[in-house]
């Protein structure tokens, strides 16, 4: 693994309007980055990356089947009382998983070790799985990369199948908070992926998803059969919405069982199945005897949290804090600290894609803190041996 600097197409503005990339600039501040480009071997990609996480797919599944029936640790997890049967109902069926990504930190040396699981509503996905397979042809066909360049990206097919195998032929609505760019993009990319595969796609916003107290319905009336929600289940199940009776009419990507391994907690669990796992960090909830451990070194993160919100990094006598937009009420889990490498344009987190249970892809973002945040530039990759 390492990085290099790569020159900027001269075209890209046009580019990205013909292909509808519309955040390559957030709140006025580059997101894409194609000044630079991580290279990595085959071999770390299949003996590392990919391998890293199958093996988090099938403990992740094991937790789940652990976790689901007992109350205690679902009170651990603060999920509340009221989804417990919506989650093991979908658990009990199989409700099929979508998609999720593992963010690790990997040097290039040492094994990858997660440092969290999206595993419910998980975005930056077009750019890994669109924008930056582009950049790979393009920068083939103009010579700037040799022509046995390849990247880990199976993406888009792998999404579009996916759809195939699970969307069952009905219609799929899918609903997300439409006033923000970025979930709204994911989204987007997402119902194309199912019109792909054959589905008719219904796009409404969240507040647009009604119930007459028995069955979830659109605008038209029209009932939502399955919902693509990218809504995390911890705001669903703190609302109206989340204690609703329709919430076991209608089948939902990603099913309730992934409240159980999109909160932070499912990082001690993990810990306490699997101790000394490879690709794992030590972690206990806060308060827990084994968490004294970490007194000196750890990451303190919130139970719920996105983009590094809330979180807090302690090296000795240094810390490093997110930003703070009031997560944490439900509690902390202290994980090990583990720094990211550092490379000329700051710290790298590598997001590895799972669609269903497999590997499909790899997006990388950048951050000059230490903590990743949605301050983060999204760094293109190839595969070169």
């Amino acid at each position: 693994m390492r990085r290099e600097s790569s020159p900027v197409r001269p075209d890209l503005a046009a580019h990205f309007e013909a292909i509808g990339f519309g955040l390559a600039t957030i709140d006025g501040e580059p997101y894409w980055d194609e000044s630079g480009r991580y290279v990595f071997t085959l071999d770390e990609i299949e003996n590392r990356l990919e391998k890293a996480s199958t093996d988090l797919v099938a403990l992740s599944l094991e937790l789940v089947d652990r976790v689901v029936g007992d109350e205690a640790a679902l009170t651990r997890l603060c999920i509340p009382r009221h989804a417990w049967e919506a989650i093991a109902e979908s658990w009990k069926r199989r409700d099929p998983s979508f998609y999720g990504r593992f963010d690790f930190a990997y040097d290039g040396h040492e094994a990858p070790k997660l440092l969290e699981y999206n595993a419910d509503t998980p975005t930056s996905l077009y750019e890994a799985a669109v924008v930056q397979w582009y950049w790979l042809e393009q920068s083939i066909e103009r010579g700037v990369l040799p022509a046995e360049a390849d990247q880990f990206n199976s993406l888009h097919e792998k999404l579009i199948e996916r759809w195939r195998a699970i969307g069952a032929g009905r219609p799929l609505h899918l609903a997300c908070l439409r006033a923000n760019a970025e979930d709204c993009a994911t989204t987007d990319y997402i119902g194309e992926c199912a019109a792909a595969a054959g589905l008719e796609t219904i796009a409404l916003d969240m507040g647009d998803v009604g119930s007459d107290g028995h069955v979830f319905g659109d605008r038209s009336g029209r009932a939502i059969e399955r919902l693509f929600k990218l809504y995390p289940w911890e705001w669903a199940f703190a609302d109206e919405f989340g204690s609703s009776p329709a919430l076991r009419q209608t089948r939902f990507v990603e099913p309730p069982w992934k409240a159980i391994l999109s909160n932070k907690g499912m990082l001690a669990l993990a810990w306490e199945m699997a101790p000394g796992h490879p690709n794992l960090l030590p972690c206990f909830f806060e308060g827990d005897r084994g968490a004294a451990s970490l007194a000196r070194h750890h990451a303190r993160k919130p139970l719920f949290s996105r983009e590094g919100a809330n979180v807090r990094l302690r090296f000795g006598d240094r810390t490093w804090d997110g930003p703070d937009d009031g997560y944490g009420a439900e509690g902390f889990v202290l994980q090990a600290f583990q720094a990211l490498p550092r490379f000329e344009g700051g710290h790298p987190v590598l997001g590895c894609w799972v669609v269903g249970d497999e590997p499909a892809g790899m997006g990388i973002r950048e951050d000059l803190s230490p903590i990743t945040t949605d301050r983060a530039r999204f760094v293109p990759h190839i595969i070169l041996d």
